[in-house]
């Protein structure tokens, strides 16, 4: 009996993980050259955002990038005074993490060119299609959680 074989142009993960990777490659490039930001760094950035200080552990679960990376880019990022550390009120082996004053003027900056590169993505897609794919992406995403 022959093996089924992949077709990569019809396999989900496969294209899911492609587009992503296109799309995170040019982000990375716009957001190194023009704010000296890796990709980990900027997510970190774009949930501390939001507005609530975060341990580690909650960024994350926050990002889906797994603890090392997340450890790396909150170093950097703390190396360039952008987010501060306060030590857990509860847990003295962790720390709240929270943007500076300096991390929120370039977090205030960057979030304009973060729209900017949004709108241009969506401008290939109807607001029905961009509807219709954040429902089948957070389909995906339970589904993925609830993998066994």
């Amino acid at each position: 009996m022959a093996a089924k074989k992949l077709n990569l142009d019809n396999f989900l993960p496969y294209r899911l993980s492609i587009a992503s990777n296109a799309l995170s490659e040019r982000i990375a490039a716009e957001y190194q050259n023009r704010f000296g930001l890796k990709i980990p760094e900027w997510r970190l950035m774009a949930v501390l955002g939001e507005g609530k200080p975060k341990t580690q552990r909650e960024l994350v679960e926050a990002t889906r990038m797994d603890k090392v990376t997340v450890n790396r880019a909150a170093k950097a990022l703390a190396e360039r005074q952008l987010i501060a550390r306060q030590a857990h009120e509860v847990d003295g082996r962790s720390h709240h993490l929270e943007l500076t004053e300096t991390g929120w003027s370039l977090y205030d900056a960057i979030v304009p060119a973060a729209l900017a590169s949004e709108t241009q993505l969506e401008s290939n897609i109807t607001a029905a299609e961009r509807a219709t794919m954040m429902a089948i992406l957070a389909k995906l995403t339970a589904a993925a959680e609830d993998y066994a």
